[in-house]
């Protein structure tokens, strides 16, 4: 099984996933700019660690091993010095590349530390850039935002995403692992920084779009938050056709609280083969961006979609 993300979305996919297979791959995106991981992209010209520590972390074994690595990968150095704000995996990541040379390679040595259960690749091994065009809500204005963390945040609605350079190399490995895969899963995310790169990497699009896996989009539990200000859940499936037009799904699934119109969302979901999963998979009842996947919930809904039963049976 392959997984596509980045970020917490990603994080919460993986925490899911592990519950329902022993055989699990991460491809993450490699475009952010911002944080530890934007200084150390800048200062020694390597891929942004941080989602990839995520990743990472989310497959750590269950044990007091593994909890303790996952969490000192995770620690991140306080005060005002040269190491504030950089969590201790990004550090260790960037020292086996220095050390190893092939990112993959630095990876798997940081998975073996955490007896992680599954491997994480990134999507491309060149760090790359997010720019994207944007609409003014108020006065239909438009401009361009630069960066992943000018368009995660950007409260305009976001109308096209790029990446730069444009048509990057994938890893050889991920677009294998989405080939090989039974099951490719898509989402939750941040949909134009975390979900929607993928398949702005030519290779692995195509690898995605000819796989012979099934496929899967989870869709967010909110769907005109910050980054997707003016989307429904069904437009939010509809960004991924037009950056994938020969894209097929057999799967979508999405919490009740996330769908404005349910016949809208079923119809562009039966439009590209998928049947919809419309299952409470919040971590509580609560709603807004403060609200998570519940691992536990995200992994039932998985386990009825993988073993192929009725979408109407589990709906809530």
């Amino acid at each position: 099984m392959t997984a596509l993300g980045g970020g917490h979305g990603l994080s919460a996919s993986l925490q899911a996933l592990r519950l329902v297979t022993d055989d699990l791959t991460a491809v993450v995106t490699v475009a952010d700019d911002g944080g530890s991981s934007g200084r150390l992209r800048e200062e020694f010209g390597v891929l942004p660690p941080g989602d990839l520590r995520m990743a990472l972390s989310a497959l750590c074994d269950d044990s007091g091993w593994g909890y303790l690595w996952r969490d000192v990968l995770q620690h991140r150095f306080a005060g005002e010095g040269p190491l504030a704000g950089h969590p201790v995996g990004n550090l260790l990541i960037v020292a086996l590349w220095q050390l190893l040379e092939d990112p993959a390679d630095g990876l798997r040595v940081v998975g073996e530390l955490l007896g992680a259960q599954g491997r994480v690749l990134p999507m491309s091994d060149d760090p790359l850039r997010i720019e994207a065009d944007v609409v003014d809500p108020v006065d239909g204005s438009r401009s361009t935002v630069h960066g992943q963390g000018q368009v995660a945040t950007t409260t305009h609605r976001v109308e096209s995403v790029r990446l730069l350079p444009a048509a990057p190399r994938a890893n050889p490995e991920a677009v294998k692992a989405v080939l090989d895969a039974d099951w490719v899963v898509l989402g939750p995310g941040s949909w134009f920084t975390s979900v929607c790169p993928h398949l702005l990497v030519p290779e692995l699009a195509d690898a995605v779009q000819r796989t012979a896996a099934r496929r899967c989009v989870t869709l967010n539990l909110e769907a005109g938050g910050t980054e997707t200000v003016g989307y429904r859940a069904e437009q939010m499936l509809e960004v991924l056709v037009d950056l994938a037009p020969r894209l097929r799904l057999d799967a979508v699934v999405v919490d009740p609280a996330a769908v404005d119109d349910l016949a809208a969302l079923e119809a562009v979901a039966g439009r590209l083969g998928a049947d919809l999963h419309v299952r409470e998979v919040r971590e509580t009842a609560a709603t807004g961006p403060a609200a998570r996947h519940s691992p536990l919930r995200l992994a039932a809904a998985y386990a009825d979609v993988f073993a192929g039963r009725p979408a109407d049976a589990r709906r809530t």
